[in-house]
């Protein structure tokens, strides 16, 4: 080994672990085939690609690829009601996808929810895709270990979601550790410092610990980043033509109720400070913010409605005619029965919380959402998206629902969508100048020449710069 090998294997670039596509299908969009070819020569890598890219044909493409290079089976994992999603989508563009509850491969290509994966063993399988792979954050630390684990034993292995980390740079450790690249603790020491200087570990701009880039480390991170991920918001973060996906009108609507009481000892409400008052807030006025949730939906349009507490979409059901809940309460099939049944126009009203349904569903027949806000960004993000969603055809309405008491949670949910904007336009800056990918832009405002560039000089000025000649 040369020096220049060892200063390339010091990198940690991720290389190339598959091969050349053997199969690209014409249904795919230009981007999609460009980003496709990517992954199959990639082999183990992450696709970032927004809400509505198609990132279910493109992992199709991808998974029917490596049938055809290793004549075995692949593997995909998505969040519940998702399977049924993706089945339809196979037998859309002729891929067979098959359901599998009992551990056992169904076909070629299985799909299985995130919850069943124990029943199956990863020596039955040559690949694996995530699908929604930033929902591994919603499992406590066995589940999302034990995820990990059956990934690290198969060859090739893909992470597929819009919001990979929508506001923590920190958390892409945990999708390069589970593609068998640099580990979240190495990635830890080598890209960043923390501030608090101790071991626990806490989220980016979190309370406590801070865990901030090096000095001129953050070009190497990106720079590691692009080596196995790819990630786009639009066609033309690769140089191709938007037309078709662009998004139509998003029009968010905040809606603050007064709690008919204060909090006791107090005489009016004020901003709740901490997250134990903040749940004291929220519990004391679910009846006010229920009422407004019912009441903004009064129509027969459809409507989907994300709670936070159990006690809230209880009294949703009861306030909105024809409101259907889903909730933790709810068997996986029941569950699975009334996410589909909204998409197919069955149930008007849907109501469920973030962690339950907002992940990988599709609901463009859908242009109403009411939210609750919390803390969490990726919640927000992941709920509005169901239905501002490329092949949306209709703007889309977003009323935000909160008591004054709550004032600093839509505080932090503005800066977090202020710094997932940030982080998002740095992945696809670096990954283009990494690829180097020029981006042309069209500037429709026409140019204008300063006045004192055309404006004849003056006899004076004239006389001036002949005699400094």
């Amino acid at each position: 080994m040369n020096y220049t090998e060892f200063l390339k294997r010091k990198s940690q670039l991720g290389g190339m672990y598959g091969f050349k596509p053997l199969w690209m299908p014409d249904f795919l969009f230009d981007f999609q085939k460009y980003l496709v070819e990517w992954s199959i020569n990639q082999g183990k890598g992450g696709m970032f690609a927004d809400c509505g890219m198609g990132k279910t044909p493109m992992q199709l493409v991808w998974a029917e690829n490596i049938v055809r290079k290793t004549n075995g089976n692949v593997l995909i994992l998505t969040p519940l009601a998702v399977s049924q999603q993706t089945i339809k989508e196979g037998e859309k563009f002729g891929i067979g996808v098959k359901r599998s509850r009992d551990g056992k491969p169904a076909g070629k290509i299985t799909v299985t929810n995130y919850e069943r994966l124990h029943h199956f063993d990863s020596t039955d399988f040559q690949g694996v895709i995530c699908d929604e792979s930033s929902i591994l954050k919603s499992f406590d630390g066995e589940y999302k270990k034990q995820i990990t684990m059956f990934m690290r034993k198969i060859k090739y292995r893909f992470l597929y979601t819009a919001t990979a980390a929508p506001n923590d740079y920190i958390e892409l450790g945990t999708s390069s550790e589970a593609l068998g690249y640099l580990g979240y603790m190495d990635m830890l020491n080598r890209f960043f410092k923390n501030n608090a200087n101790t071991s626990s570990l806490k989220r980016f701009h979190g309370s406590g610990q801070k865990w901030n880039f090096k000095a001129h480390s953050e070009n190497p991170f990106w720079k590691w980043v692009c080596s196995w991920a790819r990630a786009c918001r639009m066609p033309s973060d690769f140089g191709f033509d938007d037309d078709g996906f662009v998004l139509p009108e998003k029009i968010e609507m905040q809606h603050i109720v007064k709690a008919t009481r204060p909090a006791p000892g107090m005489l009016f409400t004020l901003p709740a400070i901490g997250l134990k008052e903040e749940r004291e807030e929220r519990r004391r006025t679910i009846k006010e913010r229920c009422e407004m949730v019912a009441e903004l939906v009064n129509h027969k349009k459809p409507v989907l409605v994300w709670c936070q507490l159990n006690d809230e979409g209880d009294l949703l059901e009861e306030l909105i005619p024809g409101g259907i809940q889903v909730a933790g309460k709810h068997s996986d099939q029941i569950k699975e029965e009334r996410l589909l049944g909204f998409a197919k126009g069955d149930i008007r009203v849907l109501i469920t919380k973030p962690k339950i349904g907002a992940w990988g569903l599709n609901y463009q027949h859908c242009s109403h959402i009411t939210f609750f806000p919390s803390h969490s960004f990726e919640q927000y993000y992941q709920g509005i998206r169901r239905c501002w969603r490329f092949g949306q055809k209709n703007e889309v309405k977003i009323d935000i629902i909160s008591s004054t008491g709550e004032a600093n949670i839509l505080k932090n949910l503005q800066r977090k969508s202020k710094q997932a904007d940030v982080m998002f336009s740095k992945l696809v800056e670096f990954m283009n100048e990494h690829l180097k990918i020029k981006i042309i832009k069209e500037f429709k405002q026409k140019e204008t020449v300063p006045e004192w560039l055309t404006k004849k000089p003056s006899q004076k000025t004239m006389q001036y710069i002949r005699a400094t000649a």
